[in-house]
């Protein structure tokens, strides 16, 4: 193949991953909208805009087993899982019947979908032997068993908009 053959095929791969890679977030959320806007007009009033964000929930690779000297077993028998989602969003826009003054006819609200990073429980064992022991002729001592486990994880940072004012 051609120098310049290569260096092509290399600009173009390189393009398609880096559009991939800006294509795929590690939360996505698909937006909802609800319509409404044939209620309004057979009702003959205004009602509230309503519309989501439902966050699709992507799975990781887990970290492998850690083998710690001294130990048969390696020290995460069972991984933990990584999940990668979001939690829903609302953006909701109600009308107010001048409640709060004539200034003030709408109240809305806007959360965004937030991101979620969760860890599936796992599990570390211990057998009830130790390892090699050179002393005794090459042969493991008994000991107690162990047994534990990994506690799941869930982290987020949610946040939401509260305003009123005129036409929002």
């Amino acid at each position: 193949m051609k120098p310049t053959t290569r260096r092509t095929l290399a600009a173009v791969v390189t393009g398609v991953a880096a559009a991939v890679g800006a294509a795929v977030t590690p939360a996505a959320a698909i937006p909802v909208p609800v319509p409404l806007d044939g209620a309004e007009t057979a009702l003959g009033m205004e009602l509230p805009e309503v519309a989501g964000e439902l966050p699709v929930p992507t799975a990781g690779a887990p970290e492998g087993p850690r083998y710690v000297e001294g130990r048969l077993l390696p020290e995460r028998t069972l991984p933990q899982l990584p999940v990668h989602g979001g939690l829903p969003g609302v953006d909701l826009r109600q009308p107010v019947p001048h409640v709060l003054g004539d200034e003030f006819d709408h109240a809305g609200v806007d959360a965004p979908a937030a991101e979620v990073r969760t860890l599936a429980p796992g599990l570390s064992l211990d057998a009830p032997l130790t390892a090699p022991n050179p002393e005794a002729l090459g042969l493991p001592s008994p000991k107690l068993p162990e047994a534990g486990v990994l506690a799941p994880v869930v982290q987020t940072v949610p946040v939401a908009d509260l305003g009123v004012g005129p036409g929002l």
